[in-house]
């Protein structure tokens, strides 16, 4: 990398994992108990998904293997309060341990304390419409940083809150939006409750509270992070694409900033942080997104792969902020891991120029570590730098987790 100088000395190279995606048998979550109502949105259940919930220690060896030094993983609010009001200790030592784990290894751990999935109970009080929703979300928090918040290195209390806001500019068809609806009506049938809200399945005239909602935890939950210890950073993870206009196209690429991005980023003007979750780049013209050029590369969305979008969402991200940024999450959707491997050197270069023009960006995580299950997609997408057998378990380094390794030993060696 030319301008791989450019990252500080204390710069955290991690990678990215979620708990539902990874460890498997999240059986009481909102998220398994959507997966198996009729009908679903879901194209298939996660069951065991990667087996992570065993083989942690595993996998904690090769994110160390990568030459990283920073693990972002999320606690999983299902495990740790099945319950309402009953907090699970089998699982807060498994929890402990991964973070001992990290350390043991050299890896910084980056919590996330909702990645999407919330209790089942927690779904069925109508999640972030409840008004209780922030408190009990703070007591969460609360008792997971009483546990082990001494040894977190950076706090994200919500993972892409945003998104929502932004799958109704990816022009999703109709039967997806009703498939939704008609998957929250049959789970709040079996569950016996009028209404079964969760946070990565919404309806559209629920987004006004749910962000509200969100809004309201995200305080309180830092609240209760800083009350226990106030040096933490805390910060929430935001879905951002690089959205550029060709002439013409301005005003429609602002109005998406406007209603994606913008109202989460500034109320990340009072965090320590900012998380960056950036996949692609969408160029706008006077009659709205313009397509891939004939014969461009593209992701699994259809879109142009391109390595400078990282650098135009960081420097966004920063601009309507104020605050540091961390990429924590960064990748590409393909089978294809040439794709991959050749887009991350690039990728790096811009987040280096972003950097040396004065961008503060305290690390960089790849998603993923391996190919999971994400979500209504089920186990079609990969962006893994490792595949895994869906059978034995077994993990297999693709070329992009060599490519990524040797990046982050060069930048670490200067």
């Amino acid at each position: 990398m030319p301008t791989s100088s450019a990252f500080p000395a204390d710069f955290l190279w991690g990678v990215a994992t979620a708990g539902h995606q990874n460890e498997g048998d999240n059986t009481t979550s909102d998220t398994w108990f959507l997966e198996n109502v009729t009908p679903t949105v879901f194209r298939e259940r996660s069951g065991r998904a990667t087996n992570g919930w065993e083989l942690w220690e595993s996998d904690l060896d090769l994110v160390a293997g990568m030459n990283l030094n920073a693990y972002r993983f999320s606690v999983e609010w299902a495990r740790v309060e099945p319950t309402e009001g009953e907090f699970s200790e089998d699982a807060l030592a498994h929890y402990e341990a991964v973070i001992d784990g990290c350390l043991a290894r050299g890896l910084a751990p980056i919590v996330t304390f909702n990645h999407f999935t919330s209790p089942h109970w927690f779904a069925a009080r109508g999640a972030w419409l409840d008004p209780e929703a922030p408190e009990l979300f703070a007591r969460y928090c609360g008792v997971v940083m009483d546990r082990f918040g001494d040894r977190i290195r950076l706090a994200v209390t919500f993972n892409e809150p945003d998104l929502p806001e932004m799958l109704t500019w990816a022009g999703l068809p109709d039967f997806i939006v009703e498939l939704e609806a008609a998957t929250l009506d049959a789970a709040a049938r079996e569950a016996g409750v009028d209404r079964y809200r969760a946070g990565n399945v919404m309806l559209h005239e629920d987004f006004p509270g749910m962000r509200a909602g969100m809004t309201d935890a995200h305080v309180a939950g830092k609240a209760a992070i800083k009350r226990r210890r106030a040096d933490l950073p805390v910060g929430l993870s935001l879905a951002m694409c690089d959205d550029v206009a060709v002439p013409g196209g301005e005003a429609v690429r602002d109005r998406k900033r406007a209603e994606v991005y913008d109202y989460w980023l500034e109320l990340a003007r009072d965090d320590d942080f900012v998380g960056v979750q950036n996949y692609e780049r969408l160029t706008y013209g006077p009659d709205g997104l313009v397509p891939a050029a004939e014969g461009a590369v593209v992701n699994g969305m259809g879109t142009p792969v391109e390595p400078d979008s990282l650098r135009g969402a960081v420097v966004y991200a920063h601009d309507v902020s104020g605050v540091p940024v961390l990429v924590s999450e960064h990748g590409v959707s393909t089978p294809d891991d040439r794709i991959r491997a050749d887009f991350i050197a690039p990728s790096l270069e811009g987040l280096a120029q972003a950097i040396a023009d004065g961008v503060p960006v305290l690390g960089y995580c790849h998603w993923t570590l391996m190919d999971n299950f994400e979500w209504i997609f089920g186990y079609g997408p990969k962006l893994g730098l490792h595949e895994v057998n869906r059978e034995t378990y077994e993990r297999t380094a693709k070329p992009s987790a060599g490519v990524y390794a040797e990046l982050v030993r060069k930048a670490r060696a200067l």
